[in-house]
């Protein structure tokens, strides 16, 4: 072999070394997550929260952070699941209920009680500033919080009229948390768990008769093709869902610190009242659709609303004991969220 071809067979080695080190690095300062939520892609939040989010992140980064979205539980497991499915790295990001593991996140409740808020961006961004104040710490700790928000006013569908509590009596209903099968159990409905995918084959077989879910989320559940009345309750809200965008905490802390800020940058405070305010904004096209159908949508007077404030109260006041006995003052959280939703509100 001539001096001459040793010599390029040792320069085609060191650039063929130098361009795999290159490559090596550029590869490990770009990142893939894995983000696993129960909703289908065509659903609202999907489609108007979660995608476009990972779209923003993507943009942001430069495509160094790449989010691959499995919608529909695609990943396995059931949703109540899911947050532990981020905490244990089966997934690197979740969006799921904090409500779907009952008295696992109690502070998160006290935006649950009945006719606690009315307008999900103010209520989302007094989540958030709670969050940061009693939950990161505490127990939201396993995990990075990325938003934390709540859907609009909660109302009831229903396959016979509801206009009283009095017509709860006997009624199979599913609700979506601890607190509000606390209250319509005492209404003297018979709750039944499930999360919200598990609500179209319910309604359709029988095994309940009513739930209670935010307008946005009907349409992709078809429940105004399954039920001919709603019950809504005018400027106020008989519930809310709190909400958690949860991630790996080994897989935020593995990314470089550039990406970290891309990934802070767009989440938090602002990105959580941004999807409380989408999800409310997604009420009103699924309500018109019910009433496309020719449903029956009926509004309660402030003075009907009265006396579901009134068979919802004791919820309120065993709460309040429940969580003293775990060393919380809930009348203090309730003023203190009841304060940041009206200093947010617009």
């Amino acid at each position: 072999m001539t001096l001459l071809r040793r010599n390029l067979l040792k320069l085609t080695a060191a650039a063929a070394l130098s361009l795999s080190a290159s490559a090596t690095t550029s590869y490990a300062q770009d990142v893939t997550l894995r983000l696993h939520q129960f909703l289908p892609p065509q659903a609202n939040v999907p489609k108007n929260v979660i995608i476009p989010w990972i779209e923003q992140i993507a943009e942001a980064s430069d495509g160094r952070i790449k989010i691959d979205h499995f919608p529909s539980m695609q990943l396995g497991g059931k949703p109540p699941e899911l947050i532990s499915q981020a905490i244990d790295g089966v997934a690197d990001i979740v969006w799921t209920v904090s409500g779907y593991t009952p008295g696992r996140f109690p502070h998160t409740e006290v935006f649950e009680l009945p006719f606690m808020m009315n307008d999900a961006e103010a209520a989302s961004r007094a989540y958030w500033d709670m969050a940061q104040k009693y939950m990161v710490d505490g127990e939201f700790s396993d995990f990075h919080l990325l938003g934390a928000w709540v859907h609009g006013p909660g109302l009831i569908h229903s396959s016979d009229p509801i206009m009283t509590p009095d017509d709860l009596n006997g009624v199979k209903l599913r609700a979506p948390t601890r607190v509000t099968n606390m209250m319509f159990s005492g209404m003297g409905a018979t709750p039944v768990g499930m999360p919200v995918p598990a609500v179209p084959e319910a309604l359709s077989k029988g095994v309940i008769d009513a739930t209670v879910i935010p307008w946005e989320v009907t349409g992709a559940l078809k429940v105004p093709e399954l039920v001919t009345n709603h019950l809504e309750f005018g400027d106020a809200s008989l519930y809310t869902t709190t909400f958690l965008f949860a991630m790996n905490k080994d897989a935020y802390n593995a990314m470089p610190d550039d990406l970290k800020a891309i990934l802070d940058a767009n989440s938090g405070a602002e990105f959580s009242a941004f999807a409380g305010k989408q999800m409310q904004a997604d009420d009103a096209p699924a309500r018109e659709n019910a009433l496309d159908l020719g449903n029956t949508v009926t509004t309660l007077t402030p003075e009907q609303v009265e006396a579901w404030r009134a068979a919802a109260a004791p919820t309120v006041e065993q709460w309040i004991a429940e969580v003293k006995e775990q060393g919380m003052d809930g009348a203090a959280l309730i003023e203190e969220a009841t304060g940041l939703m009206a200093k947010y509100a617009k």
